[in-house]
């Protein structure tokens, strides 16, 4: 007997996920405020293009048959292919991958790379399934998106509780499906089955090459700057080493389990070896343990939350002693914080510029794919750079122009891209 495989979600994550939407539409009207859109020209950008509902067959080691469910939104194709993670997570729902996908569209649009907005999921708990009932899972869930995916239509890539590994599955049966390989129908993939050199460090090195581009305007100087990193997983501790390897102290990082702080800095060597060994920062010796919460209002030059979402909201904004907030992290500074942190004067550089590197550079694997081309790990990083410099520059400009925040300018000036590409496509 089949059985569908349910996870009960909570009432708190479902308030959540419903807050992200209609957030990022909030956020998105704001925009279109300042940018000048009309009502039409908006219109079609508030709306995903197609909703693909999943339900995947799959047969476990014990034998028992489930099906697993999950969905593939695909937001907006204007500038490009489709382009966004595959989540494996037990809370996937589809208000929360709807808001996903709309941020990813405004992320591509915002640093100016030839893609649109789509983001997957489906509702398992990863660490419950075996190696193989995994592959067995990701091959299912390419025979179940189908011709829904592909090079020029549209480009998934590990997320949450994915991996290269299973992106290389996924481009393996697709190619099946097509009768030839097609390494361009998934990003991320394993470096020996086509993924880009420098895709591991690619996020946290573009929230460094953010802050670069835009220290002079900040009146700051990474070479003097204290810093405090919230979250040392991939890609906080990536920023973290950037950071220090330009000068900077960081004085304070943390995990899922607890926080360390040094007023005179961390030594991060030293750091992520006691991480291996440990699993964990706390306990550091020559360090001060802090919670999470409080390494929040450390007195600090640069603010790096690079964990979970929401975590500056109105409780903590007025207690933040910081200039600069680098969001590593996907949406972690509710709207409320975010009105008190600027009335305050701090800058706030928002997730769809700060931490876009990780798409850019899935954007370099796609294009080497399809050139059949192989860059070194320096040249993707240089690139890399050259984007995302490029990016924060034009979002300052536009923000200055128009006397708004950076997040304001940042949507604006990708509602802006869009509506322009949706004209020339005849569809505005």
């Amino acid at each position: 007997m089949t059985v569908f495989y349910e996870l009960r979600l909570s009432r708190d994550f479902l308030e959540s996920i419903m807050s992200l939407i209609e957030e990022v539409r909030g956020r998105m009207r704001l925009a279109a405020e300042v940018a000048g859109l009309s009502s039409e020209a908006l219109a079609p950008l508030l709306r995903p293009a197609r909703r693909i509902d999943l339900k995947i067959p799959l047969r476990l080691d014990s034998g028992e048959e489930r099906v697993y469910e999950g969905y593939r939104v695909q937001w907006n194709d204007a500038l490009g292919p489709f382009k966004g993670g595959l989540r494996y997570h037990p809370q996937v729902d589809l208000a929360e991958v709807e808001g996903l996908a709309a941020l990813m569209m405004l992320k591509c649009a915002a640093v100016n790379i030839p893609f649109g907005g789509a983001k997957g999921g489906v509702r398992v708990d990863p660490k419950t399934l075996s190696r193989s009932e995994l592959e067995r899972l990701t091959r299912g869930l390419a025979s179940s998106l189908g011709g829904n995916i592909g090079p020029t239509i549209d480009v998934p890539a590990p997320d949450v509780g994915t991996t290269s590994e299973m992106m290389d599955w996924l481009a393996d049966e697709y190619g099946k499906m097509v009768g030839q390989s097609e390494p361009a129908v998934v990003t991320g993939k394993t470096v020996s089955r086509g993924g880009s050199e420098g895709r591991d460090v690619a996020t946290g090195a573009g929230v460094f090459d953010v802050f670069e581009a835009l220290e002079g305007h900040f009146a700051l100087d990474s070479k003097n700057a204290a810093v405090v990193v919230q979250g040392f997983g991939n890609v906080g501790a990536e920023a973290a080493r950037q950071f220090a390897e330009h000068g900077a102290s960081v004085v304070a990082v943390s995990d899922s389990r607890g926080g360390v702080y040094n007023a005179n800095g961390l030594n991060l060597a030293a750091l992520e070896s006691h991480k291996e060994t440990t699993g964990t920062v706390s306990d550091f010796p020559g360090s001060r343990a802090v919670s999470s919460k409080e390494l929040l209002t450390l007195p600090s030059d640069i603010l790096v939350p690079a964990a979970l979402e929401n975590q500056l909201t109105a409780e903590n904004a007025p207690f933040i002693k910081t200039k600069v907030i680098l969001e590593a992290a996907n949406g972690p500074t509710t709207p409320e914080a975010e009105r008190e942190i600027l009335k305050r004067g701090i800058y706030v550089v928002p997730d769809v510029l700060a931490n876009a590197g990780g798409v850019v550079v899935s954007g370099f694997e796609w294009r080497q794919n399809r050139e059949n081309a192989r860059w070194s790990r320096a040249e993707v990083l240089s690139r890399l750079k050259a984007v995302m410099s490029a990016a924060a520059t034009d979002v300052w400009e536009y923000s200055r122009r128009h006397e708004t925040s950076l997040r304001l300018a940042a949507y604006a000036l990708a509602l802006e891209r869009l509506a322009a590409a949706e004209r020339s496509r005849g569809r505005g």
